[in-house]
Formats: C-alpha cells, sequence, structure tokens
C-alpha cells in the first residue's frame, strides 16, 4: 500500500517566543515512521485563531493525517478547539462526556471543575475523544486532524491511545555510516549510488566533533533489503567507514 501522508502544526506563542522548547514534533516523527506513516510538513504558529484555522484547512485537504499540539487547555489563550472546528465547519461547546471526565477526574482529587477548566470540554461536533490518561482533559479527532495537548508528557499519551486506529503501511528502515571525508568529495558517488537504486533515499548528513570533519550517510526505505544492498555498496565505496 502506499504510505499514507502526514503534517504537524505546533501552536503556541511560547513556542515562536522561544520561550518553551518543542519536542512534540522529533517525537511525532519518530513514531510514525515506526507506524508506517511520513511525515512530509511542520508548522509552527501562533495562537490566533484565524490563522490556526487557515492552516489546518490547508493541510486537511493535503494530507492524509493532520496533528496539532497546543492551545487545548484552560486559559484565554487555548483556542485550538474553536479554530479547529472553525476549520472544518462544526460547531463547538461544552460536551457531556468530556464534561464527565473531567468532573470524575477533579472530584478524585479534591479539586472544584471551575468555569477555567470547564473550557477544557469544549468538543466540536462529531469529534471523537482522545485519551488523555495523564491529567484526564481529552483531546478529539475531527475528520482527519488530531488535536493534542502541547506538554510533551501528555502530547505522547494521547498518541499513543491514537497511533492504534490508524493504518500506516510498512516502517521505514534505515542504516548509517560515518565516513571522515567532507560532503563535497562524496557527492559524485553518493548521487551516483541514489540513482541506482532510487527506492532509497540516501541522506548525507555533515558534522564537526572533536576536530573531525566528516559526513554521516543514512540510506532509508520500507524494502529491507534494498537498504542492505545500499550499505554494502557504500562500504565498498568507503572503506574506511565505519
Amino acid at each position: 500500500m502506499q504510505t499514507p501522508s502526514a503534517a504537524m502544526i505546533v501552536i503556541g506563542d511560547e513556542i515562536l517566543s522561544g520561550r518553551t522548547r518543542d519536542s512534540n514534533m522529533n517525537y511525532l516523527a519518530k513514531a510514525l515512521t515506526e507506524h508506517g506513516i511520513a511525515l512530509a510538513e511542520a508548522r509552527m504558529i501562533s495562537d490566533d485563531h484565524a490563522l490556526i484555522a487557515r492552516h489546518v484547512r490547508e493541510l486537511s485537504e493535503a494530507y492524509d493525517h493532520v496533528f496539532t499540539s497546543g492551545g487545548i487547555g484552560p486559559t484565554h489563550d487555548d483556542i485550538t478547539a474553536e479554530a479547529v472546528a472553525d476549520a472544518m465547519g462544526a460547531a463547538c461547546s461544552i460536551r457531556d462526556d468530556a464534561r464527565a471526565i473531567l468532573q470524575t477526574h477533579y472530584d478524585r482529587s479534591g479539586q472544584e471543575l471551575n468555569e477555567a477548566r470547564l473550557r477544557m470540554a469544549r468538543i466540536p461536533d462529531g469529534a471523537t475523544l482522545i485519551d488523555n490518561p495523564i491529567s484526564a482533559a481529552p483531546g478529539f479527532t475531527l475528520g482527519n486532524v488530531h488535536v493534542m495537548a502541547g506538554v510533551p508528557r501528555i502530547f505522547e499519551a494521547m498518541l499513543a491511545s491514537v497511533l492504534p486506529t490508524l493504518t500506516g503501511a510498512e516502517p521505514m528502515l534505515s542504516q548509517s555510516l560515518r565516513v571522515e571525508r567532507g560532503e563535497g568529495d562524496i557527492a559524485g558517488p553518493l548521487g551516483e549510488l541514489a540513482a541506482a537504486h532510487p527506492e532509497v533515499s540516501i541522506g548525507s548528513y555533515p558534522f564537526h566533533q572533536n576536530g573531525v570533519h566528516g559526513s554521516n550517510i543514512v540510506a532509508r526505505s520500507q524494502d529491507g533489503t534494498a537498504v542492505d544492498q545500499v550499505m554494502v555498496a557504500l562500504s565498498k565505496l568507503f572503506p574506511e567507514a565505519t
């Protein structure tokens, strides 16, 4: 089967200001690769309703899946739920099932489900809830858009409940080789090898470490045999490589 495609939208002024470092995109990319879904694009945007809605609409039409992180908490700037609903043409309001989950959680902890916390029960009509075993407040899936929290631990837990529901192709396999030569020295042979093995993605990533300059060559494909063949060819081209 053809590998399903995906995009991600990282939402939050705190990300763009540099106050918070995003780790969710890296985690998602690895998880999707293992599941046989290709993350093809990622965007980082601010907490702006119109901006979120526009990007969700564009990416939802372009890819099989869209994942968002951030903006579904209890504060005034958590506007992702309404913006996604707007993008997908759905109404958004307090959902009884989401409210019940929050009520049980806060009753258990002896805290009040106040107006601010109740904001986390805003769910678009027609959406399916995404379980949140960490802090209870659910994410949701609407169409092909999966809306999750920005806190990494919660994002990862939500993703764990979403991935089993998605159909992926064969996972991407990869092997790497470290060559202590500059990219200018290896570009020609790598180009010829890539042309001879179009089913394998061959990338070169330069490094400079402890006074040593070189490149890490990575071969990636869903065809493990093809990757093995490329690695054999690379070892012959660069016998000194590790």
